[in-house]
């Protein structure tokens, strides 16, 4: 087959899936050759932008380099600016290249429309990329700064009133952002929040319009009570330096005007020569191709198809939706097979107001504050799901549950890992110590923690008879050797407690093992020769995870492996109460303890640096693939 390039226009929602199916589709087929360009190394998550705008998290934490969600893959990768696409030569061109093609994908989404307003550009901020964010929360930082050392009430007034223009998803999230800033924001400057004033300016007379109402009413409830100013029926004309001017004749004192009021087409595409519907998208059919165009298709906020009567909405799902059907189509026209027509099936739509509540219609279900907040968390994790990269499913998780300052987060900041890990330094050693002696017991025979055997101890190692492995015999175990452990442990336990204390053993946690485990077991261990194994093997593990939280090297797995065995004891009847206390201490270990005066400190950054690069490829600020 005749070498076949695909070129992809565009790493956002759409394109990023897009790539990803026709890199899986076409990862051994040397013939065909698949290039993505974009403006930046980047791929940013739309739908977070306001985090990043409302200081609850850092920048980076939405910017997800191309390189680590492309390495591995036969997707090269080129950072810059399009200049031009000639559709009769099969030629993008580029600022510093060109590049020929066989089929076209156009990804690059939208920008903001400013209607023609006047003054937007000028004195407005709009929310639409990762430099639009990064710039809005600098402004914010600043502003909020040279209010409090205003001296003129009225002025600095004008300085503390943020008013976002719009109040569609992004509008109110990012007025959600607000409501959670403001507290440190006056904090860190020395002021009242309640001089902060958060104010919505929405031309129609409804507020979250794409929601049903009673889903709209409860967010606007919930901003009331917090203190926002919600005008509706108030259409802004224009912007200026220090207020905003609305079609009423009224003027509102602001510094601080955020617009998000719509949006449009890529300007970047004006000049291609494809047909256009409204606000600039481009016109596509069923499969996502551009009309008029041979092999060349639209996807994300770019394509303008009409399913049911109705445009594709700009959401995150239709993007994805509308990048694997043209992936899809693509597939169909390089190797063979029908073509599947573009089917919007959209699972439901969220927003949230702050960290800590939101309002969600899923399917027939409608969900507000603590529910649908945990439900976008659990779309975005999807997310990463379907792009396969649990790098970044990692990174999401530790920025949005871990790495959370102010308490700004579902669980309102009770898992947050800012703290002094210090104070867990004891606690660490201490829990490294009793898996060491723990060891010692089984290696070297001694009877410890009530002088309990390791017979007695383990039903799980039954039979052995001595005290100590060294010394072990092998007589003859039965092949259902587990089950009369497990049935030992339980007639044990079942004793009363004076039994117990004359044995000087402890009443375990569970008086018999449970039968699925047990199971479980049988199918690790069937046999005598595999448990005698097991009991050489286990101490020497033990040993290593004590040494290893004791020195803090290697802290969080050796924590797993201390949760690990802790269940698994307690689940074979065998763990006392006294011994209890090692469960939630290994969980707390989990909290970053090895960097405390551990190794850790040294070796986990070594790690991260050297093995990130080697799987994921190092990050770079341009990308000039060619072929690898």
């Amino acid at each position: 087959m005749p070498e076949k390039n695909i070129v992809l226009i565009g790493a956002g929602y759409a394109g990023v899936h897009a790539a990803k199916k026709l890199a899986k589709k076409y990862k051994k087929d040397q013939s065909v050759k698949i290039t993505l360009i974009d403006r930046h190394s980047y791929h940013t998550m739309m739908t977070e932008l306001h985090e990043v705008a409302g200081g609850r998290v850092e920048p980076t934490a939405i910017q997800y380099d191309l390189r680590r969600l492309f390495n591995r893959s036969k997707v090269n990768l080129v950072t810059d600016n399009v200049t031009k696409v000639d559709h009769d030569k099969k030629v993008v061109t580029t600022e510093h290249g060109s590049y020929p093609f066989d089929y076209l994908v156009l990804g690059m989404g939208g920008e903001p429309n400013d209607f023609g307003t006047p003054g937007v550009g000028e004195h407005g901020f709009t929310l639409w990329s990762w430099e639009d964010s990064v710039r809005l929360r600098r402004h914010i930082e600043d502003i909020v700064t040279q209010a409090s050392r205003e001296q003129d009430v009225e002025k600095r007034k004008a300085m503390l009133r943020f008013v976002v223009c719009g109040s569609g998803f992004t509008g109110i999230e990012m007025v959600g952002e607000l409501i959670d800033w403001k507290a440190r924001l006056a904090k860190d400057n020395k002021i009242d929040p309640e001089e902060i004033e958060l104010m919505v300016v929405e031309a129609a007379p409804t507020i979250l319009n794409m929601l049903e109402r009673r889903d709209a009413d409860k967010a606007e409830k919930f901003m009331n009570k917090k203190g926002v100013k919600i005008i509706k029926n108030a259409a802004i004309v224009e912007v200026k330096p220090e207020s905003i001017a609305l079609k009423s004749g009224e003027e509102v004192p602001t510094h601080t005007l955020i617009w998000t009021a719509g949006v449009r087409a890529n300007s970047d595409t004006k000049d291609y020569g494809m047909e256009t519907a409204r606000a600039g998208r481009l016109k596509v059919n069923q499969y996502m191709e551009a009309e008029k165009f041979e092999n060349t298709y639209v996807i994300g906020d770019l394509a303008y198809f009409e399913d049911d009567g109705k445009p594709t909405p700009q959401i995150v799902e239709a993007a994805e939706q509308t990048g694997m059907t043209a992936a899809k189509s693509i597939i169909a026209e390089i190797s063979g097979g029908q073509k599947e027509a573009f089917q919007g099936k959209y699972h439901g739509v969220m927003v949230s107001i702050g960290s800590k509540y939101g309002v969600a219609h899923l399917s027939s279900l409608h969900l507000s504050g603590w529910f649908a907040i945990f439900m976008k968390h659990m779309v975005n994790l999807y997310y990463f799901f379907g792009i396969r990269s649990g790098y970044y499913m990692l990174q999401y998780i530790m920025h949005e549950f871990f790495h959370i300052k102010d308490h700004r987060n579902i669980f309102r900041g009770w898992s947050s890992r800012y703290g002094n890990v210090l104070w867990s330094l004891p606690l660490r050693v201490y829990l490294g110590w009793f898996w060491i002696d723990e060891a010692l017991a089984k290696i070297y025979g001694e009877t410890t923690w009530d002088k309990v055997s390791l017979t007695n101890l383990s039903p799980l190692f039954n039979g052995l008879g001595d005290d100590s492995w060294l010394t072990a015999t092998t007589s003859k175990m039965p092949f259902d050797w587990l089950q009369t452990a497990a049935t030992s442990g339980a007639s044990q336990a079942a004793g009363d407690a004076a039994g117990a204390a004359a044995q000087n053993v402890t009443t375990p946690i569970l008086s018999h093992m449970p039968g699925w485990f047990e199971w479980i077991m049988k199918l690790i261990m069937p046999n005598q020769d595999v448990a005698l194994f097991m009991q050489k093997v286990v101490p020497f593990v033990e040993l290593a995870i004590g040494l290893a939280l004791v020195v803090g090297l290697f802290t969080w797995l050796a924590s797993i492996g201390s949760i690990g065995f802790l269940a698994m004891f307690t689940l074979s009847a065998m763990l006392g109460w006294d011994k209890f206390w090692a469960l939630p201490a290994s969980i707390a270990m989990l909290n970053g303890a090895g960097r405390t005066f551990g190794l850790d400190y040294w070796v986990v950054p070594w790690f991260q640096k050297h093995l990130g690069h080697w799987w994921y490829g190092k990050p770079r600020s341009i990308y000039r693939d060619s072929n690898r």
